[in-house]
């Protein structure tokens, strides 16, 4: 097939995307289109487990903070239940209980004395925080649970937002069968119940606990975190073990042209625990977020939104528009003064190297990760400096995705030296076209 052919074939692909709703374009301001942008969180924790505030009180520091939306994710919980605090609890302590009568002063909370002289508080539920704080069509929150699970020594943790049931962890034989546990667990409660929700694999780095080998051949979750704002995830990864940006590559690169599954997306979230003394370098709201576009602001809407790849992360780079075109992607910038950016458009093509080797010790032993691939996946394809740029498709793509970096570091980052960033959701290239999802 010529390349002429090959790059119309792309374009009318690209066009009927954007037509049918399944990667629409950020719009631009001051377009008259019914789409809009709405930032939220999709990772945070409250006194309902490990967090260090109350429920109304995270609520409201989202909320406060210009957030559209947010997902509340204590581990294997829902707030559906009679729960008591101490006010001197060893979490938030009286610092969180004094914030909390300061801003409820008036018959909002419900206090007791135990027999031992112990001072309570009964934690809100779900739909008291949500009539109270959350208002329909400006800010939207979500119950969700933070399915906490293992496999032997690795931690694998899930995130499902706007549950309506809690999901147990699951369990399994493998890391990739916890995975996949816990997806078609969630799978069929949505399909039983009816109710719009997702899943989404949380940090693959912490304690190194899945690989891309383990996240790649999962069916029915198409959503990770590539960033995630705790200090102790490792997004970067490090000398023997990839980043989740690597992690990432890998798995578009193996589902496309050697599983033909659908595209993963990739989040960026807060993980937020601690709410007081930001910014503190402990693991705080405001680090990672999600911009999605969506005719409304609901949880269908945005699950919708979510599982199409209608969104983009950030950890600071704010973006007008980052979309395909007719013949490729274009970015364009929300621009900051005084701040450059780089704009690297990052995809695998046809004829790579497909081999792969295990890491090894400087022993021979084998250490338990993501395998070493070629650095024919996830190659910079092109790289731009400004505020704006258009990377034009090549034949050969499989696909492409766009980072944004800044040169202003992150006013409260998860690791020292951490710039902000901003990413693209991938689109499949010409060539991509070629490896249909079965």
């Amino acid at each position: 097939m010529g390349r002429g052919i090959r790059l119309l074939i792309a374009a009318l692909a690209a066009t009927w995307l954007v037509s049918t709703g399944l990667l629409s374009p950020l719009p631009t301001r001051g377009d008259d289109i019914p789409w809009q942008r709405y930032r939220g969180n999709l990772h945070t924790h409250t006194l309902w487990s490990d967090g260090d505030d109350y429920p109304e009180m995270v609520a409201l520091w989202y909320r406060d903070h210009g957030y559209d939306f947010v997902s509340f994710t204590d581990h294997n919980t829902l707030w559906r239940k009679e729960q008591w605090v101490d006010a001197a609890n060893p979490q938030g302590g009286l610092v969180a209980y004094n914030k909390l009568k300061a801003r409820f002063p008036e018959g909002w909370i419900d206090e007791r004395t135990t027999a031992t002289g112990r001072q309570q508080i009964k934690l809100k539920m779900f739909d008291e925080v949500a009539s109270r704080v959350g208002s329909p069509g400006h800010f939207v929150i979500m119950q969700g649970e933070e399915i906490t699970d293992r496999f032997h020594h690795c931690p694998i943790h899930f995130n499902a937002t706007n549950l309506k049931e809690p999901i147990p962890p699951m369990g399994g034989d493998s890391v990739r069968d916890v995975i996949q546990r816990n997806t078609n667990a969630l799978i069929a409660q949505r399909e039983r119940t009816g109710q719009p929700m997702a899943i989404h694999v949380n940090h693959p780095n912490f304690q190194y606990g899945v690989t891309a080998e383990d996240m790649a051949r999962v069916h029915g979750a198409n959503l990770f975190e590539v960033y995630n704002g705790h200090t102790l995830v490792n997004n970067d990864g490090s000398e023997d073990r990839a980043s989740a940006e690597r992690i990432w590559d890998i798995i578009l690169t193996r589902r496309i042209a050697e599983l033909h599954l659908p595209l993963i997306y990739g989040l960026a979230t807060d993980d937020a625990h601690e709410y007081h003394n930001i910014p503190s370098r402990a693991n705080e709201p405001g680090r990672g977020w999600v911009v999605v576009i969506a005719r409304e602001l609901t949880p269908a809407a945005i699950i919708k939104s979510l599982e199409r790849g209608m969104f983009y992360s950030s950890t600071g780079v704010m973006l007008d528009r980052v979309a395909p075109s007719a013949r490729g992607i274009e970015v364009q910038v929300h621009a900051e003064e005084a701040v450059d950016y780089t704009i690297d458009f990052i995809g695998t093509r046809t004829g790579y190297d497909r081999s792969s080797e295990p890491v090894k010790t400087s022993n021979g032993f084998i250490i338990p990760t993501t395998r070493r691939y070629s650095n024919d996946i996830g190659r910079i394809l092109r790289t731009e400096t400004g505020t704006q740029a258009e990377y034009i498709f090549d034949p050969s793509d499989l696909y492409v995705r766009a980072r944004v970096t800044s040169t202003r570091k992150h006013p409260n980052p998860s690791v020292t030296g951490e710039y902000e960033r901003a990413w693209g959701q991938p689109v499949r290239g010409p060539a991509g076209w070629r490896f249909r999802p079965r």
